[in-house]
């Protein structure tokens, strides 16, 4: 489990992160989100001892990460993949790790094996691309097969297997009981891979709930409708206090109603329905409602 408290980090004037609290629950893949520059990677610097916070605390199982004696086989920590030295092939600097822990070099062939890397373990790591590097990365932190995953953006770089597998990984990490935390800027991927969703904005929590419960406080359901007869169907619905919107010809977003009771209606209308499909927001639809007004750097709209 990890505990936040009150943790706050300053570098001169910049708040980088402000009064945040919460708890990783063991047996949960928890997402960890925020735009560009909202704390997650100072936050995960300080969960691990890189960083030390200005005030409040964070403990991994209820102790500093510093006080850990064995940190390798309490938490596996992915912040940086390009932290190797460039000149050691990938077997090496995982024998060298391992070293230093006292863990032994069987499980060295054992992570290399699990993460995919056994056909390039014997070249220099500076020669890897961003995914292989990614891949490295990742059997670093689980060299020694942690309780506790700690994991910035471990899919970045990766082809379509390699993050299929994280996911799997991650899912069965946690069905294990050991605690994940796992950053990431691709919403479709969180959707399908975390239980619990924690965002950071500016420094502070935004959220803390499970993906179900941030996509239904953030987003509306919705009901997609075609009919060669919608702008009848429209004024149907809009008298009955129903919010309908137009993007094409023969095609309406309704919101305010289930579909059974528009297909009700248009059946006692004599009105011809050739799609009524519900569609309920997606964790993007969310997270972008959430932190629209945190976004630190934001892009010039070219449409």
């Amino acid at each position: 489990m990890i505990v936040a408290e009150n943790l706050s980090k300053s570098f001169g004037a910049k708040n980088a992160v402000s009064d945040v609290s919460f708890t990783v629950q063991p047996g949960k893949v928890t997402g960890f989100l925020g735009p560009n520059g909202a704390g997650k990677s100072t936050t995960m610097r300080m969960i691990v001892g890189l960083d030390r916070p200005t005030n409040g605390q964070v403990t991994v199982n209820g102790r500093d990460y510093t006080k850990l004696r064995a940190p390798l086989a309490e938490v596996g920590v992915l912040l940086d993949a390009k932290a190797v030295h460039t000149g050691r092939s990938a077997r090496n600097h995982l024998r060298a790790m391992a070293a230093t822990h006292g863990i032994r070099r069987s499980r060295v062939d054992e992570v290399i094996e699990i993460t995919g890397l056994t056909s390039v373990a014997k070249k220099r790591a500076g020669g890897f691309s961003l995914g292989m590097g990614q891949r490295l990365g990742i059997a670093a932190a689980l060299l020694g097969d942690p309780h506790t995953l700690v994991l910035d953006e471990p899919v970045n770089g990766l082809d379509p297997e390699g993050v299929l597998w994280v996911r799997r990984f991650v899912r069965h990490a946690a069905s294990e009981g050991k605690t994940v935390l796992l950053s990431s800027h691709l919403m479709s991927e969180m959707a399908v891979t975390a239980d619990h969703i924690i965002v950071l904005g500016r420094g502070k929590v935004l959220a803390d709930a499970s993906v179900d419960a941030l996509v239904k406080q953030w987003t509306r359901a919705s009901v997609r409708v075609r009919s060669p007869q919608a702008p009848l169907l429209a004024a149907a619905l809009e008298r009955d206090g129903v919010t309908t919107t137009s993007q094409e010809a023969h095609l309406l977003d309704v919101s305010g109603v289930e579909a059974a009771d528009i297909g009700d209606l248009a059946a006692a209308r004599g009105i011809a329905l050739h799609e009524l499909t519900p569609a309920s927001g997606t964790l993007e639809d969310a997270y972008l409602r959430l932190t629209g007004d945190d976004v630190e750097y934001k892009t010039k709209d070219l449409a």
